[in-house]
């Protein structure tokens, strides 16, 4: 199993500062705001944070990720290692690197990498790239 079948990227520009945009990545209030419905996040190295979202289909259903924040350089980028509820092994489990780069004082390139052994799966590939791309619409919506 290569880097390339199990990392996905995703790039986007959004006009918005790499400050506004770092701190939509790590306020708790602003990820409510685009990526989960309750969160909790510590803003350090080492932090911890959770975040819970209500199933589209079945409200009474609640998806739960936690982790780990394993790099913190503010405004600049961001490690995490992510653990997806259930049978607790790491299976689930993946790392996320997002980096900032600001490309002027009012627009900031997003590159998001995630590796899991799961994208090796073509169906997950694909669930994990439309997932994020929904989700970093949802936050270039929220800032600009």
């Amino acid at each position: 199993m290569s880097e390339d079948e199990i990392t996905i990227t995703i790039k986007r520009t959004i006009d918005a500062p790499a400050e506004e945009v770092f701190a939509a990545w790590t306020d708790p209030a602003l990820l409510e705001q685009w990526q989960a419905d309750i969160v909790s996040f510590e803003a350090f190295e080492g932090g911890e944070f959770r975040f819970e979202s209500h199933d589209e289909e079945d409200p009474a259903i609640v998806h739960t990720v936690t982790g780990t924040v394993l790099e913190f350089e503010q405004d600049k980028k961001l490690v995490e290692r992510w653990r997806y509820a259930g049978d607790g092994s790491d299976l689930d489990s993946s790392i996320l690197m997002v980096t900032f780069n600001a490309l002027s004082p009012d627009r900031t390139e997003i590159v998001l990498n995630e590796r899991s052994a799961t994208h090796e799966d073509p169906q997950s590939r694909i669930f994990s790239i439309e997932a994020w791309s929904a989700a970093i619409e949802d936050l270039a919506e929220l800032l600009e």
